[in-house]
């Protein structure tokens, strides 16, 4: 039995594993030239059902021969039953995979190319570990070095340069979503009108915050203890949006890592250098105290270890700025600040004005 011509594309970011699989495809095409027979079958279910359409629908292309006896490239694309989810983890998915990997053993690679990609994945299970095997298997991750691996791609394609505070920053405001952060590398690049260099200015100005916003402009003046600075920004705030709440909540939820922070500095448990936080310190910080968040791992600014760790760098560089007393007693004023809200809802504007002199005077 010969070995199919089979790509295996997965990922733990759907953007990535799309994008990858959208250049995988047109390489295999270009490959086969003008003779190529190219179909793209979508085989994204909900149920058990939909995956049995879809793997029929595969058999079906791959079974039948071009006209003119063309070699045929097909993409079976965005699989999601090969996961830990409800319908992964039914019966008949599982037979449909046994099937699928059937097909797969006996296919003639010169008549056929196949690019399977994939996401979300289990990569403990045995139809994942098959589908590895059968082919040129690649995983992309989209955390740190592929994060970093995807801005350095994107910034070459598009001719541009980002310093490293810029890209951190960057990270930071998408929320290291892959589709963000070429969305805005993109945006930036336009924006400048030819190749350039975009610097962390540049990112704070015309990058918006994705996801739980975390409003830069006003947090990075509080915390450089500048007054006229923090002032001018509220009057910005408020100008395009009505509600301090959400304001208040980034000042909190930066002031939580920035106590835990200066805790962590204040024991000597983790160092801050010129390139931000030792990430061996922090990572022996990681395994000392993991414990005691109660195995919480999703980000969370209630848990400092879940955090990037350029981004700590440079709330580590705020956090010297003021002693711990003083960081907590911020918190004590963004809770009183918020019950001032809930009895002034018409002044909030005024009420964030009178916390920040009363924490910066």
């Amino acid at each position: 039995m010969s070995t199919p011509t089979c790509t295996f594309i997965a990922g733990d970011d759907e953007f990535l594993v799309t994008r990858s699989g959208k250049e995988a495809f047109a390489k295999l095409c270009q490959e086969q030239g003008e003779a190529c027979t190219p179909e793209i079958i979508d085989a994204q279910a909900q149920n058990v059902s939909e995956v049995e359409t879809a793997i029929q629908r595969f058999n079906e292309s791959v079974q039948t021969l071009s006209l003119f006896g063309d070699a045929k490239v097909v993409w079976l694309k965005s699989v999601n039953f090969i996961s830990d989810s409800q319908t992964g983890r039914a019966e008949g998915a599982k037979k449909q995979l046994t099937w699928l990997l059937e097909i797969l053993e006996s296919l003639d690679p010169h008549s056929t190319s196949v690019l399977i990609t994939a996401f979300p994945v289990d990569r403990r299970r045995k139809e994942y570990k098959t589908l590895q095997a059968l082919g040129n298997s690649t995983f992309l991750e989209s955390g740190g070095a592929g994060k970093d691996a995807l801005v350095n791609a994107t910034c070459k394609d598009l001719e541009v340069t980002l310093t490293r505070d810029a890209q951190g920053l960057l990270l930071a405001k998408t929320g290291g979503q892959a589709r963000l952060i070429v969305q805005e590398l993109t945006k930036l690049r336009t924006y400048l009108g030819k190749a350039g260099r975009i610097d962390e200015s540049l990112v704070l100005e015309l990058v918006p915050d994705a996801g739980e916003s975390d409003f830069f402009e006003v947090a990075e003046a509080f915390y450089k203890k500048n007054l006229s600075l923090s002032l001018d920004a509220l009057k910005r705030h408020f100008f395009n949006h009505k509600e301090a709440r959400p304001l208040l909540s980034t000042l909190q939820g930066r002031n939580r890592l920035m106590i835990q922070l200066r805790t962590l500095l204040d024991a000597g448990t983790i160092r801050v250098g010129a390139r931000g936080i030792d990430k061996t310190s922090f990572e022996s910080a990681k395994r000392t105290y993991a414990a005691h968040y109660a195995g919480d791992d999703h980000k969370t600014n209630t848990n400092v270890f879940t955090q990037n760790t350029w981004y700590l760098g440079k709330l580590a560089e705020q956090a010297k700025r003021f002693p711990l007393k003083k960081l907590v007693s911020f918190q004590r004023e963004f809770a009183h600040a918020f019950e001032q809200i809930l009895s002034r809802p018409q002044e909030q504007e005024a009420v964030m004005r009178e916390l920040a002199i009363r924490c910066l005077s």
